[in-house]
């Protein structure tokens, strides 16, 4: 048997870290991960497939405690221009908790290089390749972290341009997510947004099409 070949029981596994991955807010405050541990997920984002092997994606790990308190700055101030924008559910939304930045062991800056000029794969599409293998990046380390029993969370709550001055960022750099990593008490049973009825997930069936969009389908 090949030494690639994985087992059924390997497989069950796979599924089962995907099926219980969770977006986690909720964190054990003072905690600790472990440098290696930290290295493993980390090299499992720096694995994910990229467009050409351009491997856009950047890490910045947050030490400093000002620069945290100035970051999470920056996300309250898009928390309250997000909520003014839902009108009727403003209230609802700023009772929900929506990052994990104070009390999350690690927390990590996901930035996208400036464009190196890669053709090779996205010449109709650059901006959307280099975003999609940085998401792949990303999704790597969800993974990673959750069969490592740590929770992580996506905070998308900044304006770019301000996390960008706030990091040193390079000219045509882009941070994408703000990924706060860290012991947590329980992992949610199910997506924090439907558990608190805000939303509830689609079922495969409603995002499965035949040949084309079926709205588009012509009458017969």
């Amino acid at each position: 048997m090949s030494a690639h070949h994985f087992s059924e029981a390997d497989r069950e596994l796979l599924y089962q870290v995907i099926r219980e991955r969770r977006d986690m807010r909720h964190f054990i405050a003072d905690s600790k991960i472990n440098d290696v541990v930290l290295t493993r997920i980390l090299d499992a984002a720096h694995a994910a497939p990229s467009v050409g092997l351009m491997q856009p994606w950047r890490f910045i790990h947050i030490k400093q405690t000002g620069l945290r308190d100035s970051v999470v700055a920056l996300v309250e101030q898009e928390r309250v221009q997000t909520a003014k924008q839902l009108g009727g559910r403003e209230a609802e939304f700023l009772r929900l908790k929506v990052e994990g930045l104070r009390e999350c062991a690690v927390l990590i800056a996901v930035v996208q290089a400036p464009d190196d000029g890669t053709v090779f794969g996205r010449r109709t599409m650059p901006k959307e390749m280099a975003l999609c293998s940085t998401a792949c990046a990303i999704q790597n380390m969800w993974l990673a972290s959750r069969v490592e029993n740590l929770g992580m969370g996506w905070v998308s709550f900044f304006d770019p341009e301000a996390l960008a001055n706030l990091l040193a960022c390079p000219e045509g750099a882009k941070p994408i997510a703000l990924l706060c990593i860290g012991p947590v008490r329980e992992f949610y049973d199910r997506p924090m947004l439907a558990q608190e009825g805000w939303r509830q997930g689609r079922a495969l069936q409603e995002c499965l099409f035949e040949d084309s969009w079926p709205e588009n389908v012509p009458n017969e």
